[in-house]
């Protein structure tokens, strides 16, 4: 009897789906891995990055983890970007957080959840720089919401920080950082207006998100 039957039944019934839209599906899988997009986004098991995008296996490269944080010490994370950058000469790399952040929520009310809690250090970080932007806020539903947003901007430019985007902006490879949310009560992502394309661009672009979000 196999573990976790149900999950076999799932795939081989997805497998045949895909063979019946598309007989060469698999095999154009095999030949090529050639997304345009990197997502950088929370483990979440309600944000299907795919999904959400509306894009197929082999569109779009993932990485998740815990509050979708960028870390200068996460080999994981800076891999995946060197990765995706370096070999697969991505286009466009999407931080995306969403509403709700069972992370950003236990930061915010400086709950304890173990392990994790060192994790989010860097997130401990961030709410301090804005608690008096926070404090403001007397709608717990929509601080929480503030928080998922002001992190989600600090991870944009962590990424445009990291060594493998400046390398690739001083060789003048064509290569965008973006700053998203996903709501998961309606399913809809929302530009948080960051878009940055060059390191010049940085400074700027991360006074005008970050005001309109404390604004």
């Amino acid at each position: 009897m196999k573990v976790l039957k149900q999950l076999f039944v799932n795939n081989r019934k997805w497998a045949d789906k895909q063979k019946k839209s598309d007989p060469d599906f698999f095999n154009k899988l095999i030949h090529q891995q050639t997304p345009e997009y990197l997502w950088i986004g929370c483990s979440d098991s309600r944000v299907p990055a795919n999904e959400i995008v509306g894009l197929l296996p082999g569109e779009l490269f993932v990485h998740r983890n815990v509050a979708n944080l960028v870390v200068d010490k996460d080999l994981n994370c800076l891999s995946v970007i060197q990765f995706a950058v370096d070999v697969l000469k991505v286009k466009h790399i999407i931080v995306c957080g969403h509403y709700g952040c069972g992370g950003v929520k236990a930061v915010l009310e400086n709950s304890k959840l173990g392990l994790t809690d060192s994790w989010l250090s860097s997130l401990k970080n961030i709410k301090v720089i804005y608690q008096a932007n926070l404090d403001e806020e007397k709608n717990k539903s929509q601080r929480l919401n503030k928080l998922c947003e002001l992190n989600v901007i600090e991870q944009v430019f962590n990424v445009c920080n990291t060594e493998s985007v400046s390398e690739a902006w001083k060789r003048n490879q064509s290569l965008t950082i973006h700053g998203w949310i996903y709501d998961i009560k309606d399913g809809l992502l929302q530009d948080l207006g960051v878009c940055i394309s060059n390191p010049n661009e940085i400074e700027a672009s991360k006074i005008n998100a970050i005001s309109r979000i404390i604004a």
